[in-house]
């Protein structure tokens, strides 16, 4: 006699409610109306305008003395209006790379500004890792209320602690070298990467973590072997966003940075001379400044987006 084992019937998905059904309806909504054609033609607008200064940048870029300081950039061809010829040439480039005849070439300054931004980007990056997956995975008193602090930090202005911080580092000795211009970076790009991070780590499944612990992994196991190699696309979105911070940044170096410690947005600013404008020479040394950050951002944009899209969704 045989028996037969009956189907095995499925049980149904749990389908959300509460608070978690109402953001999956909101971010439905959100994609419906992301998604639509004026939706599509707004961002299509909004992107020439913002790419117009970038273009008036590119074309006085390569106009002849006196251009950008005589007429406007849409003077293309033809007089600039005031009975000066319009050229073309690349001789901006020239003189903005050797330094317009100042004696600071731009390779010195591109230097100092990798110099600058890598460790501003890799000293933030690791603490906040360390403090978003404290507060995500471990509970101690005073967790909310001090994620909340961190988190308000971002509305204090820069502007507001540059004098503490240049009487502080003068009394540590630390006056015009690298150091300065890292802490300064580390300081004021910590707020939003933990906020960052901590979101994107809190929305990865307990069930990982609980399943390691149950293997015997500590909190190092966990973090190293768990959790890193999911937090990539976070961890890229912060580091594009503070090295596009960090190499485009004049504040903190004008009130930081030494004479052998100088990136090259206050490089640029050097180029001007006592007795001539250089507008010519500026917007090539702008052009040339822009290539490094704009092939980082393109290679690394996708991750840039999911990493920026994280929780922000979450019920």
């Amino acid at each position: 006699m045989t028996t037969t084992t009956p189907p095995l019937i499925a049980a149904p998905e749990p389908q959300p409610t509460g608070r978690r059904l109402r953001a999956a309806q909101r971010a439905q909504e959100a994609k419906t109306k992301l998604s639509s054609p004026w939706a599509s033609l707004i961002a299509v607008v909004i992107a020439v305008l913002w790419t117009i200064p970038t273009i008036g940048l590119l074309i006085n870029s390569v106009r002849s003395e006196p251009g950008p300081s005589s007429s406007g950039w849409w003077r293309l061809f033809g007089s600039d209006g005031v009975g000066n010829v319009i050229h073309f040439s690349f001789t901006n480039y020239s003189r903005a790379w050797t330094g317009n005849g100042t004696g600071n070439p731009m390779s010195g300054f591109i230097l100092n500004t990798f110099v600058v931004t890598l460790p501003a980007v890799f000293i933030p990056v690791t603490l906040a890792l360390l403090a978003a997956y404290a507060f995500a995975w471990i509970d101690f008193k005073g967790k909310n209320f001090l994620f909340v602090a961190i988190f308000a930090l971002q509305i204090v202005p820069i502007q507001v602690a540059l004098l503490p911080l240049l009487t502080m580092y003068s009394n540590f000795g630390l006056t015009s070298s690298f150091w300065s211009i890292w802490l300064s970076h580390t300081i004021f790009g910590l707020p939003l990467a933990i906020f960052l991070l901590h979101n994107f780590m809190s929305e990865i499944p307990g069930s990982l973590v609980e399943a390691a612990r149950v293997d015997g992994a500590g909190h190092v196991k966990i973090f190293l072997r768990v959790l890193l190699p999911l937090l990539v696309p976070a961890i890229a979105a912060f580091s594009i966003f503070q090295f596009l911070w960090v190499w485009n940044d004049l504040l903190v170096s004008l009130t930081f940075a030494g004479p052998n410690t100088t990136p090259i947005t206050r490089g640029i600013q050097g180029l001007t001379t006592q007795f001539a404008s250089a507008a010519n020479v500026l917007p090539a040394a702008a052009i040339i400044a822009m290539l490094i950050p704009l092939a980082v951002f393109l290679s690394l944009q996708r991750f840039f987006v999911r990493g920026l899209l994280a929780g922000s969704v979450k019920g």
